[in-house]
This record gives C-alpha cells, structure tokens and sequence, in this order.
C-alpha cells in the first residue's frame, strides 16, 4: 500500500525548515546506509546532534504525529530519528531495500513503512524522483513540497538522479502496530468506509458494525 498524503507539513513548518537547512551541517549520506545500499547511495544528510538537526526533526515529528492520514496508514508504535538529506546534481540513491531493523540496543526500530516528506518545490528540481517498485510495476513520485508518501520499507525504490538544481526531502521509518502489510491495508479500508458511512448517515447500524470490525480486528493483530 502506498499512500500520498498532501499538506503535511504548513507553509510556515516548510519556512523554518528551510531556513535551518540553509545553514546546517552536511555530511555523507553513505555514513547511514548498509554495507552494501553504501555502494549506491550518494547524497548528503544533515549531521545528527546538532542544533539545527534538533529543530528540523522537532518539526517533521510532531507533523508527522499531526496527520490523521498518515496515522491511519502506519498505526505507528515506534519510530526511527528523522533523517534530512539532500541531492545535488548528479547525486541519486540506487536501487536498495532499507534495513529490516534500525537503531541500536534499547532503541531498535522494525521498518514496516518507509515514510519520504518533500521539502522543495518540485520546479525548482529536475530529476529526483523517488520511484518504488510495486509488484514489479516501477511507479514515480515527486511531490510538492510539504506532501509526504508512505510505502513499504521492504520494497525495491531509489532516488532517481538529480539533473538541475537540489532535492531536499525528510526520511522517517514506522514500526507499525501491525506488522503484515496486508493487514493494515485491510485497516485502512475499512477505517475510510466508516468515516464515509459517518460522514453520509451518522452513527447509523452500518457505521457500527464496520466500527465494531475494524476494532475487533485491530485488537486481533495489534502487537503492542
């Protein structure tokens, strides 16, 4: 399941971020990747444990927290730190699957869903795109700025070369809830039909079955 989800983050949100991206420390985005996604990624990432890096991930967090969207789509029980990269021209990120587990002792993270929040405007960049393999089918994004997209970390993706100006884009990985992604697309369904159903008859009988398994099942396969 893929998800786009507009206007995560507010005009105001994608100010101070850029304004704190304008000055913060880069280093190389392969210092983060896995031995072997080290050999295709080439980008660069603001440097965890400073000033800046705190207030860009206070930022996207509590965004992230803020949509109902994307809190359906992953029903989050943990999460990874906020990773801010940034792609030049030339840079790109080959074709890779993210670490099934991140993090350290005490503070590992399973990355069921792969969450990308664009912060340039798409015009201002040529090339870029993150394209995702969905069933063998290569599907591209390239969002506006703000918007974020939500896909399966296991999947085959890569950032597609930047040609004319530079990408900025945040990364956050969500251990979800529920682990099958099968599941919780069937969550998501049905979490959308009921709120059509409310939103046309109220708290009908309908409303209240579709509620009553859509809880029942999230109590079922929930693992918290």
């Amino acid at each position: 399941m893929i998800i786009c989800a507009p206007n995560v983050l507010t005009a105001e949100e994608l100010g101070a971020i850029r304004n704190e991206l304008r000055d913060a420390s880069f280093v190389d985005g392969a210092s983060t990747a896995g031995w072997s996604a080290r050999e295709v990624k080439k980008n660069l990432q603001v440097a965890i444990n400073t000033e800046s890096y705190a207030k860009l991930q206070d930022i996207v967090s509590t965004a992230f927290l803020r949509s109902a969207m994307l809190q359906m789509a992953t029903l989050p029980t943990a999460t990874t730190q906020v990773l801010f990269n940034r792609y030049d021209v030339g840079m790109t990120y080959g074709p890779h699957v993210d670490a099934p587990v991140m993090g350290g002792i005490g503070s590992a993270v399973r990355s069921d869903v792969a969450i990308t929040v664009f912060l340039s405007d798409p015009k201002t960049y040529d090339g870029g795109d993150l394209v995702v393999d969905a069933n063998g089918m290569e599907c591209g994004f390239k969002l506006d700025a703000g918007a974020a997209i939500a896909y399966p970390a296991n999947s085959l993706h890569h950032v597609s070369p930047v040609t004319q100006g530079a990408r900025y884009a945040a990364v956050i990985w969500v251990q979800s809830q529920v682990r099958d992604a099968g599941k919780r697309e069937l969550l998501w369904d049905l979490d959308n039909a009921k709120r059509q159903i409310f939103s046309r008859e109220g708290k009908s009988a309908t409303f209240d079955a579709i509620s009553k398994s859509h809880a029942n099942l999230l109590r079922m396969w929930a693992d918290v």
